[in-house]
């Protein structure tokens, strides 16, 4: 089944699904932090697109690009505007920043945040 893309609503489900569970580097202070590859893998899984990266010092950060738009949902994580180099990257590159786990968990948090809209 493939959800209705809304993205307001998947941010406001993201925020409350984001934890420990789902990102080592999560923080109360700082939910969206270390959720980009995460976070990048289930947005493709659930809504398709495709997967982008930027290069940043702390290493590459993930983020997705459907309906002919960007969408970084973990883009508050930083202090500062990020310079989008849209490169085109895979699953397999995102996942190397995520562990089956936190795929699994942050899958069943977003599912019971998520309030589908028709």
């Amino acid at each position: 089944m493939t959800m209705f893309f809304d993205p307001d609503e998947i941010q406001r489900a993201l925020r409350k699904a984001w934890s420990l569970s789902t990102a080592s580097q999560w923080t109360a202070d700082n939910p969206a932090a270390g959720q980009c590859n995460v976070t990048s893998l289930l947005i493709h899984e659930l809504f398709g697109g495709d997967l982008l990266k930027t290069p940043l010092p702390a290493g590459d950060h993930f983020y997705n690009w459907i309906e002919g738009k960007r969408h970084d949902f973990t883009a508050s994580q930083f202090d500062q505007p990020i310079v989008y180099m849209d490169l085109p990257t895979s699953r397999g590159d995102a996942a190397r920043g995520a562990t089956h786990e936190e795929l699994a968990q942050l899958r069943a948090a977003f599912r019971e945040h998520h309030i589908e809209s028709t």
